[in-house]
């Protein structure tokens, strides 16, 4: 089918006109296409990574490392999802200095939240297509992950103090949780 802006066009659901670069706290879901469990399973509440939901640990381990400015929180890998929080401090007293931890690997220096989630899905879906070639991973669709993600902005600490316990308790409500098919 032709490209038609009339009817072919994206809705974003990022909130309009909010800068994503500026320093906060952003609270995060990215679903699996066809939400497909690809990262491990739950048991007795508990999720049990498979080696794939370990690769997707390790690169939100990461971010930290490929983003100067940026750190990480609260996060959980789900059998088809991921929560996490990703905190933007930006240039204040706690960011790299000029030179050290600049972004590799052709990551962007003027960041901003979907800059890094972009990078997230990006190194994911790579280290996953690896490991479908070399370990017999389960195959995926065209995409490892949904076109887009959840966000929301955390703006005081009871909405955070919220979104962590949903984030370290979200294994054992498993079976209610609407990403659960």
């Amino acid at each position: 089918m032709k490209y038609n802006p009339d009817i072919h066009h994206r809705r974003s659901i990022r909130l309009r006109g909010y800068d994503y670069s500026q320093k906060g706290l952003y609270f995060v879901t990215i679903c699996t296409q066809d939400r497909l469990c690809l990262f491990g399973d739950i048991e007795n509440g508990e999720m049990n990574l498979n080696d794939a939901g370990k690769m997707v640990r390790t690169i939100w381990d990461q971010i930290p490392a490929h983003y100067c400015g940026v750190e990480i929180d609260q996060f959980v890998v789900m059998p088809n999802h991921i929560h996490g929080i990703v905190i933007i401090v930006g240039a204040g007293p706690r960011a790299c200095p000029v030179g050290e931890g600049q972004p590799r690997g052709g990551a962007p220096t003027g960041f901003s939240l979907p800059d890094v989630v972009h990078r997230f899905k990006t190194m994911t879906t790579k280290q996953y297509t690896d490991g479908v070639k070399q370990n017999g991973w389960q195959l995926f669709p065209a995409k490892l992950w949904q076109r887009n993600y959840y966000e929301h902005i955390i703006r005081d600490e009871d909405s955070y103090l919220k979104i962590a316990e949903y984030i370290q308790t979200n294994p054992q409500r498993w079976e209610e949780d609407s990403y659960h098919v």
